[in-house]
């Protein structure tokens, strides 16, 4: 049980053992609250104490920094990573506030979403990271290759062969166009990656960013990709993507060409959350969006992409 190692996890963090114990989620990793503390248990296999050790060196950064609030890391007392009968945990300083939902008025958030993602950015682009930082990249081969971090999207759960046709021409497509897009610095570094509205807490005083359990190298627009994450067929949409830009050029330069590649960046995450729905579905998330009609959305949005690029998407 998960629950008895989290609980042996309690003396590392200054807590009794005998702390009431609360799993808030359960999706890449579980997510447990103990007392003041949030503490996330890894799951085994996917990134290993120096990748997470990295992820908490950016986060400690991140502290403090104008215009940004981001979780803070806790160290337990062996360190910012710990271990407990082989499996890795790491904690948090608890936030008070609430998650960020579909059915929210997310016209108000997503232009301060689009700053704090601005202010990420300039972080990254100027920071140098310490000795030994690692984390994963996603990009064309480790998103849509033939060993992708998050498993391959034939897998979908419900995909069917003409279904399985028509991605197969829009990820190709999709390839050709990121290539030519490339991996220098202007386009591609440091990000979240998993800016979802899960992942974004708010209270009286405005957003959190939580849970960079995904931050990596990746391209700085698709920042805003996984911000849409689970709601790419809203209604809203082109309304939020237009407030993010207009809330990020009030912070940073936001290039023409990254502007331009929003649609194929968005078709993108949609194609890698349909291939994690399948491979992680013990989580919550797949147990209440995954099956076969997310996948036949995912083909749907495909057709659209084949047909006009995603017009509406371009901000």
């Amino acid at each position: 049980m998960t629950a008895e190692l989290i609980a042996r996890a309690l003396p590392l963090y200054g807590l009794p053992p005998d702390a009431a114990l609360t799993l808030l989620n359960r999706s890449e990793n579980e997510t447990w609250r103990a007392g003041d503390l949030i503490l996330r248990l890894h799951r085994p296999g996917y990134h290993t104490a120096q990748e997470i050790a990295s992820e908490l060196a950016w986060l400690t950064a991140l502290q403090g920094l104008s215009g940004l609030r981001a979780v803070r890391p806790v160290a337990g007392r062996d360190g910012p990573v710990s271990e407990v009968d082989g499996r890795l945990v790491v904690g948090f300083a608890r936030i008070a506030g609430q998650e960020l939902q579909p059915g929210d008025d997310l016209s108000q958030w997503f232009g301060p979403l689009g700053e704090v993602t601005a202010r990420l950015h300039l972080h990254a682009r100027g920071w140098t990271p310490p000795t030994g930082f690692t984390r994963k990249r996603w990009d064309v081969e480790t998103i849509l290759g033939p060993h992708p971090h998050w498993g391959h999207w034939r897998l979908a759960k419900g995909l069917e062969s003409a279904g399985e046709e028509l991605l197969q021409r829009a990820t190709g497509n999709l390839a050709v166009r990121l290539r030519v897009y490339g991996t220098d610095a202007k386009v591609f570094g440091l990000i979240h990656a998993d800016l979802r509205l899960a992942n974004l807490m708010v209270d009286d005083l405005g957003l959190w960013a939580i849970d960079f359990d995904d931050c990596g190298f990746g391209w700085w627009a698709y920042d805003l990709a996984s911000a849409l994450s689970f709601i790419e067929t809203d209604p809203r949409l082109p309304d939020l993507i237009a407030r993010w830009c207009e809330g990020y050029a009030r912070v940073a330069p936001l290039a023409a060409a990254d502007r331009a590649m929003i649609p194929a960046l968005i078709l993108l995450r949609r194609v890698l959350l349909t291939a994690w729905l399948s491979t992680r579905a013990d989580s919550d998330t797949a147990q209440s969006l995954g099956g076969a009609a997310y996948t036949q959305g995912t083909v749907e949005l495909a057709e659209r992409f084949l047909t006009d690029g995603l017009a509406d998407f371009r901000p």
